[in-house]
């Protein structure tokens, strides 16, 4: 059954951006379904409270976050089900993009429940578009591991992808992320983006050597970080592609058949393609 509320709203579950700052990043329609809900399932009552009261909204919030997923969709699903109207919210921007509730429209979407977004502030798309580097290709990688051997490992992951590299980081471990990135990808360009529409908004450009320097004399900053790092030359990524293509190859072909089939493939000079072919197969 749906049932039609004010402003429009049909009963259903509504994925809803709120500012990542400043609490005039908001939309009018997000204001309007906070108020028309039946309820609001956030993250921390006492952060997204400032928000609510800012708008004076009196709608009531429901905990909802990693820890009491389990025990609290069941009610959320209910709810639902019952032709209630449910904001989705996190503590800032647009909740799902490293913040929890995945699971909830997952299993709304299995149940046949009414799912929709509200889209608005995202921290990620404000950082891009401050830093001044390419944006037609990028890629999030949300949060790095706090230890260090594994970072090292997640930063490798992605080094070759042709993609501007968007990671979300704490302000204490933006100096050593600042150096196991310039350890794994190189002396590459980036940009430190801090408290992004806030009143201390900071985006600091340089190549990664300059920016270690510049935090390294500088107290642990406060606030939130994206970090976003310049995407792998084309060199790197042709000898990635040219390696990969050698491997399939010669799987079922000889040294020979297997350079003249990826010289032809990947329009690399035969030279090139024949010295790396000796050197994966071991006849180097």
């Amino acid at each position: 059954m749906i049932i039609k509320r004010k402003k429009t709203f049909e009963s259903g579950l509504y994925v809803t951006a709120t500012p990542i700052g400043n609490l005039g990043d908001i939309t009018n329609r997000a204001v309007d379904l906070l108020q028309a809900a039946d309820f609001i399932a956030c993250e921390d009552k006492r952060v997204s409270g400032k928000l609510l009261a800012y708008y004076e909204i009196k709608t009531p919030m429901i905990s909802y976050h990693d820890h009491n997923a389990q025990s609290v969709m069941p009610r959320l699903i209910d709810e639902l089900k019952g032709g209630k109207i449910i904001a989705l919210i996190s503590d800032a921007g647009t909740p799902l993009i490293s913040d929890p509730g995945y699971k909830l429209v997952n299993e709304c979407r299995k149940e046949g429940l009414m799912v929709t977004s509200l889209p608005g502030a995202s921290a990620i798309l404000c950082a891009l578009t401050s830093a001044g580097m390419a944006t037609d290709n990028f890629l999030f990688c949300g949060f790095l591991s706090s230890k260090m051997v594994a970072r090292q490992k997640e930063i490798e992951t992605f080094s070759k992808v042709p993609a501007t590299l968007v990671y979300y980081e704490s302000p204490k471990r933006l100096l050593r992320c600042l150096k196991d990135l310039r350890l794994v990808l190189g002396n590459r360009q980036a940009a430190v983006c801090r408290e992004m529409t806030k009143l201390y908004e900071e985006v600091q450009k340089n190549n990664l050597d300059e920016l270690i320097i510049h935090y390294e004399d500088l107290p642990t900053p406060k606030g939130e970080i994206v970090i976003i790092v310049e995407q792998a030359e084309l060199k790197e990524q042709l000898v990635d592609d040219l390696d990969e293509a050698l491997r399939d190859a010669l799987k079922s072909l000889s040294v020979k058949e297997a350079v003249a089939a990826v010289t032809y493939m990947t329009g690399c000079k035969r030279k090139q393609v024949y010295k790396r072919a000796l050197e994966i197969s071991g006849n180097a």
